[in-house]
This record gives C-alpha cells, sequence and structure tokens, in this order.
C-alpha cells in the first residue's frame, strides 16, 4: 500500500475463540470488541440467508440480458442498460444515484465474413476483435501462414510477408483458468502488431477458450503502434484453428477471403452509474462495490459482467431489506467500457481523485456467475492477514480462500493508487466457453450458483464497510 490503511483495523491480539470459530472486528479504539463480534456473526447469516433464499437477483439478470442484450460501448444497448440500472437502484432506496459521463472510444463490428477458397469454397464463422481496423472494400485475399507461437512466426520470417498469419495457440486446461487465458490471451492482443513487423497483411487467431460447438471468441486487441500497418484482425473457431493447421502440415496450399467492415468512433458519451447507501458512522469513508455494466456486442454479457453488475446492485438493496446499515458509504459503481480500454475505472480515478484518501476499499466481481471460491486481494500484508481472519465468516458458502492477486479491471486505476482492492474468485472451470462469444446468455448461468456467489459478494460488502 502507498498511504496509511484504515482496513480492518483488528487488535494485534486479535482472535476470539467462541462458539461459531468467527472472528470478530475491533473496535474503534484497536480493543477486540465481542459486541461488535455478534453483530457480524449474526448479519453475515443474515445476508447469506437472504441471497441464498433470494428470487429478485436472477429476474434482475434475466431482464438485463433479454432487454439489452449485447452492450457494447457507444451502443443504444448500453445507453438503455445504464438508465435501466439508475433506476433500479433508485426503486431500491439507493441515494445519491446519477451518471456520471464518461467519453469512451467506440468500435463498430460491421459485416464480416471469412471464405475458404482453397480448398473450398466455404465460410468460416469468424468475429473481429475489438479496435481492429476493416479490410479494403471487396476484402482481402491472400495464402495463409499457420504458426503456433511468436516464436515459431519469427522463424518465418520473410515467408508472412503478404499473408494472412493464423495462430493457432491452443488455450491449455488448468484448475484456475484465468491462467491459462493469460498465457493464451497475448496472440489476441499483441498478434497483429508481431505480425505486421513481418509483413502480414492480416491476422487470423484461435478463440481463446479450450471448447466450443463452432463458436468464435472475440476480444479486445492492443492500440496499434504507430510506426507500423494497421491490419485487420480476427478469431475463428478452435475447430477451425486445428483443421487448417492439420492442413498445412500436410502441404495443402489454403488461400481465404477477409472481409471486414470494421471501424473507431472516436468521442462517443456514455457514463458510470452510482449509487449509495450512507454510512452510520463514518459516511465520508468510501467502499466501492462494482462491476462493468458494457459488454461486447454478441451474446448478451450475461456472466461477462451482467452477474456482477448485479450483485454490485443487489447487495445493496439486501442490506437494506435485512435493516442493516454500514458504518461506512457503500458506494455501487457500474463501469461503462472496461472490454475495449477501461475507460470507466479511468475516469472514475480522475474524478474521484480528491477523495481518493477516503476510499477505504474496493470490490469488484468480473468472474461470472459460478459458484465462489474466495476472493483475490490486491494490497498490504497486514490487511491481507485481517481479510484472512474473516474468511470463516463464509463457512455457509463453503470453503472460500483468500488468494493474493489482481483484484480487477475496473478498480484497478484506484487500487494502483493505494487503495486496497478485493475481486470475487468463482469456479473458472466453464467460464471461457463463454467468454467473449454469442453463448454468453442467461441460459448458461446457473441460479443455485449464482445466489451463492451473491451471497459471498453482498457478504464482504457488509464486511468491507462495518468491520470496525
Amino acid at each position: 500500500m502507498t498511504k496509511a490503511s484504515p482496513f480492518f483495523p483488528f487488535a494485534a491480539a486479535g482472535m476470539l475463540a467462541l462458539a461459531l470459530l468467527l472472528v470478530a472486528a475491533c473496535g474503534g479504539d484497536g480493543r477486540l470488541a465481542p459486541s461488535d463480534h455478534d453483530e457480524d456473526t449474526m448479519a453475515a447469516k443474515r445476508l447469506i440467508a437472504a441471497a441464498l433464499e433470494d428470487t429478485t437477483a436472477y429476474q434482475r439478470l434475466a431482464e438485463l440480458c433479454d432487454r439489452f442484450g449485447g452492450r457494447s460501448a457507444g451502443s443504444k444497448a448500453l445507453e438503455g442498460a445504464l438508465h435501466w440500472a439508475a433506476d433500479t437502484l433508485r426503486a431500491d432506496g439507493a441515494e445519491n444515484v446519477r451518471l456520471e459521463p464518461v467519453t469512451v472510444t467506440a468500435w463498430i463490428r460491421g459485416a464480416e465474413r471469412l471464405t475458404l477458397l482453397e480448398p473450398g469454397p466455404r465460410n468460416l464463422p469468424l468475429l473481429g476483435l475489438g479496435r481492429s481496423v476493416g479490410t479494403p472494400p471487396g476484402g482481402i485475399e491472400a495464402e495463409v501462414v499457420v504458426v503456433s507461437s511468436f516464436e515459431d512466426l519469427e522463424r518465418r520470417g520473410e515467408a508472412v510477408r503478404d499473408k494472412i498469419v493464423l495462430y493457432d495457440f491452443p488455450m491449455k486446461e488448468q484448475s484456475v483458468m484465468f491462467g491459462a487465458y493469460g498465457e493464451a490471451v497475448q496472440y489476441r492482443t499483441k498478434g497483429a502488431e508481431r505480425a505486421a513487423r513481418l509483413g502480414a497483411v492480416a491476422v487470423l487467431v484461435r478463440s481463446v477458450t479450450t471448447r466450443s460447438l463452432g463458436t468464435p471468441h472475440t476480444g479486445a486487441m492492443k492500440p496499434y503502434v504507430e510506426d507500423l500497418p494497421r491490419i485487420p484482425a480476427a478469431a475463428i473457431t478452435i475447430e477451425d484453428a486445428a483443421s487448417l493447421h492439420r492442413l498445412a502440415d500436410r502441404g495443402q496450399t489454403i488461400r481465404v477471403r477477409l472481409e471486414m467492415e470494421a471501424r473507431e468512433v472516436p468521442d462517443q458519451p456514455s457514463a458510470n452509474v452510482i449509487g449509495e447507501l450512507p454510512g452510520r458512522e463514518k459516511p465520508d469513508e468510501i467502499v466501492v462495490i462494482g462491476a462493468h455494466i458494457d459488454s461486447w456486442d454478441v451474446g448478451q454479457g450475461a456472466h461477462d459482467d451482467g452477474a456482477g453488475v448485479i450483485y454490485a446492485i443487489e447487495a445493496l438493496r439486501l442490506i437494506r431489506q435485512a435493516g442493516l446499515v454500514p458504518r461506512r458509504t457503500l458506494r455501487v459503481v457500474l463501469f461503462t467500457n472496461e472490454e475495449k480500454g477501461n475507460d470507466g475505472g479511468k475516469t472514475y480515478l480522475a474524478d474521484h481523485r480528491a477523495e481518493l484518501d477516503r476510499h477505504v476499499a474496493a470490490l469488484e466481481a468480473d468472474t461470472g456467475g459460478f459458484a465462489p471460491t474466495g476472493f483475490s486481494f490486491s494490497g498490504g500484508d497486514e490487511d491481507a492477514a485481517r481479510l484472512e481472519a474473516l474468511m470463516s465468516l463464509f463457512a455457509p458458502l463453503g470453503k472460500l480462500e483468500m488468494t493474493r492477486g489482481g483484484a480487477g479491471a475496473d478498480i484497478g486505476p484506484i487500487v494502483g493508487k493505494g487503495v486496497p482492492g478485493l475481486g470475487l474468485r468463482v469456479d473458472s472451470t466453464h467460464y471461457f466457453d463463454y467468454h467473449h462469444s454469442a453463448a454468453d446468455t442467461l441460459d448458461k448461468v446457473d441460479e443455485s450458483e449464482f445466489r451463492r456467489s451473491l451471497a459471498a459478494f453482498t457478504l464482504m460488502s457488509w464486511l468491507l464497510a462495518d468491520s470496525f
């Protein structure tokens, strides 16, 4: 941490063995306060029970998905979702609800097509990558060079000039799939730049997923480098990537026509949605709980990040419904345009920099609506230990663990300035089956798992705001 933290001031002697073996928060003077412990225990039971029995949250996720669908930055769907979320917060009794303006750079997909000409012809499913330029009118016809890695690309050298490069790098199965994602996603983010340096005219990328039913997965590229050609980039299915690789291994010439109308439209108005539950004792101290309300233009953004949006909205409602008022202010922030530039997170930091020293903690949900496994924490060692001590309160939800690591992209800018940050972690086994694809729809969200993560998010929100 870069500043002194008021985060969870437990007494140094700190542990009180009570009948339920739950760890209490401390009083403002740093001494262990049994009455506060009892209150935390009772609050935890009430909030977990309320979330597990709740039906409103899933109904609201269904409404968000079905009414607005994909919520791409700059779209009417996202604009409608922003106002819907603000109206929902107001209806729930949240205070200081407002839309804080954010300027975003919107990207429009347009029509797109990939035709395998040789051998062929046949059409192959694809999704252009966010920030990609389009092709010239009539498209680009070129031979495809299949590579397995950046090292393989470099070995090909001049052989890729005037060709379309296909990166066929399989995402690997792991117990925690976010590690595998970090390894594979570099071909999506950096692939066009690396290929352009060698004279390639376009890039195709194997979708960043381990399972597919003929469904391509999109995602953002890094911004183009000024001194390199801006070449189009798109994702294809893992089935087609593997098939083209086999053809290349047999010595078959592969030729395609790529047609994309993709383009960026700068300086579109959007907003972060904010609503608050003011604290009863320390209303000037702020705990941010949030998610990003935008999604890609395909699918419904149910897991990414509709589930997180509903967790944040519903945490406030469930706490109020339980008759609880935290010591600190809980501030819901629904960030805009995380997918194509994190504009909401960056703008929140810029707009709230003057009050940043009053931000005690931030909690984000952006890993889908699956069963909870715990939280990741970015901050100091003392705060991490205090959080670890609190994890026994989550026992009714299973063995949830506290790990060190990134808290989330949206709260990343303020966490980078010293605000302790947490990210809800869930079972990631199937997250990337749907991630950034047309398959990210409500039917992929299991309601019972969704409720468990809602309970975990709601309880952590309460503890962050009340555990003094």
